[in-house]
């Protein structure tokens, strides 16, 4: 009975005092959030919709919705609700806008006019001087990207309430009467309702302040992942899913002025707000930096009459464009970084013996949200004033110097060209395509050719995400070298290199002029583009390779049953060469509405290109009856899930294949690899792993790794990517004939110091640089990639590189460098590229663009009837390098058709 009691009691917000330590009233302390604040009672509060007082329960979606509903009911005049996405898993994402009546009541009014003042073309200096005194500021606070980044959720709840219903604040009045603040209270409703169901799993009669407790401990992805996995924060940048895409469109509807990602940290922490660190992207504006400044003092000010510790300015650099916490930049906003320490639970204990609560959590994320919209308020007309600014000085600067103009080809990958073209359209860049032939800066262009001018407002978004290489400040890149050179870690928080164009692997031109839009048409992110009149095929139907498209298209052909054919080979029939990798649709063995199938295909993809022949005489190349004109099998593709696999890996691998080629995965738990029926899939991949659950050497015994080696023997085809071909490539799997390497050093080894033997050889230490030799140990790890692209080059003439560019772009990340393979045990598919034209993006140390020379990217390696085609580095990381995808695809739909299996 008392175990029901207790439970009964923690589930209204309540629990016994079974704790000496900390007992229920130290967790659920109801000291007021905001002192000296007195509340409406026509205001639901927390107790009264959700049955618990605020921070007493962590809540969930359904709990968050319901309450903003009842806001949405009780005040319609003040607050707004707008649905704006809807997740993987069918959860609505919204936000709410809330503000004072006569506000509310003309947001349409004061959206058109916002759209007015973004663009400096079409409102000059005196009416933009009108707008910016009238318009009230714009705040929007934005919640739990990451599902297991709790306390922030239901601080934006209570902010809300506090905004509605304090009765007597000077600091609301001045917000509601000055400002419109936007709340985008749960971003990843997904990761955190997993979360929460492991939180609720794992909790006993009162909160467990251990955090080895397992409340505190999620298992495998952990709450922090979407659905497919992905770190929400960090798809700002290519935009690969639906709660990014719905939040980005609706973010420029309102062009918020302040932007505020609020997120948790480690437990012993304390609190983070802006500025944040170095380095700073060149292209942000030096008003944003000093407005980053503005907020952070006036948070400080607030944390300082609570007694709130905090930190600024030591992590969270302003480098990386593609955070939620740096893109609203590049519009002309003031996106900032908050980080709590998060209890992960009701309650933590500390490394130094302290309490954190979640209500207090929860409190210090409400506080440092109202400083922000504070802020805004006291400074309205001076940031609708830099706004203007920025955008009036982007369009000023794009017209003038080297780059006034990007061209976008037309080119063989058509299908990748289109989608870079129309994901600029999504971050909000103005962009033409032009239908017929035209000539710029000494170049011929064909019809289908996009222009992207820069004398538009979203100039430096364009500059950042299209040009080839932003610089990061070299007295910062001094520091970091310096720090490898003494032994520490560099302090480069994400990847250095994200250009768009370099990872998509499309050709892009620049023009030092502006370039005539006139008579072309404005391309929009749902653009469709019409297919040529399709003749019916008496023999074949041809869709040309090297485009993208290709591989969309077979994996919809091999689902329909459509026999499909590919030589690896170029071959010419008439006039007409086609290149390697082109899918042949043979007319004799498919169904007699193969002509419509095909019709739709190409519709369904944007008018991608296919031939109709009449005869299958060829002129040069394999004729379609030839051993190098293979028919393409539908393979069972399964995919390791879980424990060891990274969090990220498996669902970016699941992600491309399913939601950006449309073919069907079977995820299998690692754990569960030994047992499984192996031989009911032709295609087994092993995504990324990650030390932090030991690797596939820790979890892999040798019952698993027998079924695995058997299983290739009989012809299955396994695909590694990243430290999956790190396991594979080592001498006790020895699946790859190849090994890692340590970092390659210039000093002697026999002037290490040997630690076997009691006694050294005197010598004399002359100078500091042979004293840091003499502290290297004997054998170490590369050194560290911050992210970097680097071009690999392919062997054309292998069946992997089929419809694949001659040249690639590989993001490397991390300390993995290979052995070449010998030419007796396997093929090198892609290698990396010379020193000197290695790096095409991003910064490298000096030591490791040499040693990475020439070495593996993707290699091949028969084993029975099988196979293993080894990526040296993960091609499907955040699902963001499309310029792999035609290689990748092919390892996992082409593969099995080149193996041995028997069928």
């Amino acid at each position: 009975m008392r175990l029901i009691v207790a439970f009964i009691l923690l589930a209204t917000g309540y629990s016994a005092n079974l704790s000496a330590r900390y007992p229920a009233e130290a967790i659920f302390a109801e000291a007021p959030l905001w002192p000296g604040t007195e509340y409406h009672s026509a205001t639901p509060d927390y107790l009264s919709v959700l049955g618990y007082p605020v921070g007493h329960r962590i809540s969930s979606h359904a709990q968050i919705r319901q309450y903003f509903e009842a806001l949405a009911a009780a005040h319609p005049d003040r607050l707004r609700l707008f649905p704006y996405a809807l997740s993987w898993e069918g959860r609505e994402l919204f936000y709410v806008v809330l503000g004072s009546a006569a506000n509310i009541s003309r947001l349409d009014a004061i959206q058109t006019d916002i759209q007015q003042l973004a663009d400096p073309r079409r409102t000059s200096a005196e009416p933009a001087g009108e707008l910016i005194n009238q318009l009230p500021g714009t705040t929007w606070l934005s919640y739990a990207v990451h599902g297991n980044e709790i306390s922030s959720s239901d601080a934006a709840m209570f902010t809300a309430y506090h905004l509605l219903a304090a009765s007597n604040d000077a600091v609301v009045d001045g917000i509601l009467a000055n400002t419109l603040v936007f709340i985008d209270p749960l971003q990843n409703p997904d990761g955190r309702d997993r979360f929460i169901s492991h939180f609720r799993q794992a909790q006993g009669i009162q909160p467990d302040t251990s955090r080895f407790a397992a409340e505190h401990d999620e298992p495998w992805p952990s709450g922090r992942v979407n659905h497919y996995l992905f770190d929400l924060n960090r798809d700002w940048l290519a935009l690969t899913q639906p709660e990014t895409q719905g939040r980005v469109k609706a973010i420029r509807q309102w062009y918020p002025l302040a932007f505020v990602d609020a997120h948790e940290m480690g437990s012993d922490a304390s609190y983070f707000f802006a500025p944040g660190a170095e380095p700073y992207n060149p292209h942000l504006s030096k008003t944003h930096r000093e407005s980053l400044n503005l907020f952070g003092r006036n948070n400080a000010k607030w944390f300082d009459q609570y007694g709130f510790d905090y930190f600024t300015r030591e992590v969270f650099d302003e480098f990386y464009p593609g955070y939620g916490a740096s893109w609203p930049a590049y519009y002309g906003g003031i996106s900032m970084t908050h980080e709590q320490a998060s209890p992960r639970g009701l309650a933590v204990r500390r490394r130094d013996g302290s309490l954190l609560t979640y209500r207090q959590a929860v409190r210090q994320h409400f506080v440092s949200s109202i400083a922000v919209a504070e802020t805004v308020s006291n400074n309205r007309q001076q940031l609708w004033r830099q706004f203007y600014d920025y955008r009036r000085s982007a369009i000023q600067e794009g017209s003038r110097g080297n780059t006034q103009t990007y061209i976008i080809p037309a080119q063989t990958d058509q299908g990748g060209a289109d989608y870079l073209s129309r994901l600029m359209v999504q971050h909000g860049a103005e962009v033409w395509r032009s239908a017929a032939a035209f000539s710029a800066c000494g170049n011929d262009y064909k019809a289908g050719s996009v222009i992207i001018p820069l004398a538009q407002p979203a100039k430096r978004l364009l500059r950042t995400m299209l040009d080839q290489q932003v610089d990061i400040d070299p007295d910062y890149l001094t520091a970091q070298q310096q720090r490898l050179d003494k032994g520490l870690n560099h302090e480069i928080y994400d990847v250095t290199a994200w250009s768009l164009p370099v990872m998509f692997n499309i050709d892009i031109d620049t023009c030092g002029k502006p370039v005539s839009t006139s008579g072309m048409q404005a391309v929009r992110p749902d653009e469709v583009i019409a297919a040529a009149s399709l003749a019916r095929a008496q023999v074949a139907y041809v869709l040309p390779g090297g485009d993208r498209r290709i591989a969309k298209a077979l994996s919809r052909l091999l689902q329909l049953g459509i026999t499909v054919k590919s030589s690896h080979q170029p071959f010419t029939h008439s006039t007409r060469t086609y290149p390697s990798g082109s899918l042949i649709i043979p007319v004799k063995d498919n169904p007699d509405d193969l002509h419509t199938v095909i019709q739709s295909l190409q519709s369904d993809l944007n008018g991608l290109e296919v031939a109709a022949l009449n005869d299958s005489w060829m002129t040069d190349g394999p004729s379609f009856g030839s051993f190098q004109t293979v028919r393409l099998l539908a393979p069972r593709i399964a995919l390791i899930w879980d424990v060891p696999a990274d969090v990220y890996s498996p669902g970016a691998v699941r992600f491309v294949i399913e939601g950006q080629f449309g073919y069907p995965v079977t995820p299998i738990r690692g754990d569960n690899l030994g047992g499984a029926q192996l031989d009911d899939f032709d295609v087994l991949i092993m995504p990324d792993s990650s030390p932090f659950f030991g690797g596939y050497a820790t979890h892999f015994n040798d019952r698993t790794v027998s079924a695995l080696k058997g299983w290739i023997q009989r012809g299955g085809v396994l695909v590694t990517l990243a430290d999956a071909t790190t396991w594979a490539a080592s001498k006790d799997i020895d699946l790859l004939a190849m090994r890692s390497e340590s970092q390659a050093r210039q000093q002697d080894s026999e002037d290490a110091i040997d630690l076997d033997a009691d006694q050294q050889p005197g010598r004399v230490i002359e100078q500091d640089s042979q004293y840091q030799q003499l502290l290297l140990p004997d054998s170490q790890p590369p050194l560290d990639n911050p992210g970097v692209l680097l071009k690999a080059v392919v062997n054309a003439d292998h069946w992997l590189s089929a419809g694949v560019a001659p040249e690639l772009n590989v993001l490397a990340r991390g300390q993995r460098v290979f052995t070449p393979m010998p030419l007796d045990r396997g093929t090198i598919v892609a290698r990396f590229a010379a020193a000197d034209a290695l790096l095409q993006s991003g910064h490298s140390w000096p030591d490791t663009l040499p040693q990475l020379a020439y070495k593996p990217f993707v290699v091949v390696q028969t084993n029975g009837r099988g196979m293993v085609i080894g990526f040296t580095e993960d091609p499907t990381v955040r699902a963001y390098l499309n310029g792999l995808n035609s290689l990748f695809m092919n390892a996992v739909l082409r593969a099995p058709a080149y193996s041995s299996k028997l069928r």
